[in-house]
């Protein structure tokens, strides 16, 4: 199963047009059938905005399955001594605990891919 027969099946799931998905996520439909035919594929922001919108992981959507082990925090270490969230306020920015939770799952998948790429190397 591919990353757009995974969509589509959100697109089915969630009893929505294929039109009102591409509306809701600006996404052309011209684009969404690049996907379809194996033309292109969704960018790494795109994705990362499906995969909140219908709330799955990235591991779901781009695989199909979910990672093997749950991440863990063992050390917490904010930049420079400061949150995340204070850095991002100090510009203006005020995060929503999904929001939040959705960075911190993007910054997981960074983390991981670059862990798999040192592995393969």
């Amino acid at each position: 199963m591919s990353i757009y027969d995974r969509i589509e099946s959100l697109i089915k799931a969630g009893e929505m047009t294929k039109k009102q998905f591409c509306q809701d996520l600006n996404i052309s439909t011209g684009n969404l059938g690049d996907w379809k035919r194996g033309k292109s594929t969704p960018s790494t922001n795109k994705l990362i905005e499906i995969a909140a919108y219908f709330n799955v992981s990235l591991d779901w959507l781009l695989i199909g399955q979910e990672g093997k082990q749950p991440f863990v925090i063992k050390e917490h270490q904010a930049p420079y001594g400061r949150e995340i969230g204070e850095v991002l306020r100090e510009y203006g920015y005020s995060l929503t605990p999904r929001e939040a939770a959705f960075i911190q799952e993007y910054l997981e998948f960074v983390k991981y891919r670059r862990q798999q790429e040192n592995d393969g190397d």
